[in-house]
């Protein structure tokens, strides 16, 4: 089938108008490409992260040395996606304009792809999924319940409707 920018335009899940550069807390998860489970596996009741996890898990702590004005908060590694805050701090930024989430977000699974060819000797696998889902937080209440959400989600993986051996994987 030809392209057809029409058809095939991407619509953008981003809210319209917002500067995504500006200070604030927000809520970003990345899925890993074809949502396969690579990153840790469940064992025990536990999620345990593999090779790649770790490293995965180290290049986004890695975030800060590259956006110095950028904290981040609550952070796991799932089996096949990451959930994570970014903080973007009102701190005086390096760079001439201050990068927007999406940068800093593209930035993330940009380094952590090379990261993940090296380590598995590969090169051009593709690590994750093209976009991801992020919320801005706007209180301290949506923050605090956003941040249970994030240390519980090892816990509900089991019926997860991304986990293979979920339940609902098996019902016809």
């Amino acid at each position: 089938m030809p392209y057809d920018p029409y058809r095939h335009r991407r619509r953008s899940i981003r809210l319209k108008g917002y500067d995504y550069s500006q200070p604030g807390r927000y809520f970003v998860t990345i899925c890993t490409a074809g949502r396969q489970p690579l990153l840790a596996t469940y064992e025990d009741e536990d999620i345990l992260p593999t090779a790649a996890g770790r490293l995965i898990r180290q290049t986004w702590t890695d975030i800060r040395t590259r956006f110095p004005h950028v904290d981040l908060d609550e952070f796991v590694v799932m089996p096949n996606h990451i959930h994570g805050i970014i903080v973007i701090t009102g701190r005086a930024c390096p760079e001439a304009k201050r990068p927007s989430l999406g940068q800093i977000v593209g930035y993330f699974k940009y380094h952590s792809t090379r990261l993940y060819n090296l380590l598995d000797k590969t090169d051009g696998v593709k690590l994750w999924q093209r976009n991801y889902y992020e919320h801005i937080i706007r209180n301290e209440r949506e923050w605090h319940a956003i941040r249970r959400y994030i240390r519980d989600n090892p816990y509900n993986w089991p019926q997860d409707r991304d986990n293979p051996a979920a339940p609902s994987h098996h019902n016809p």
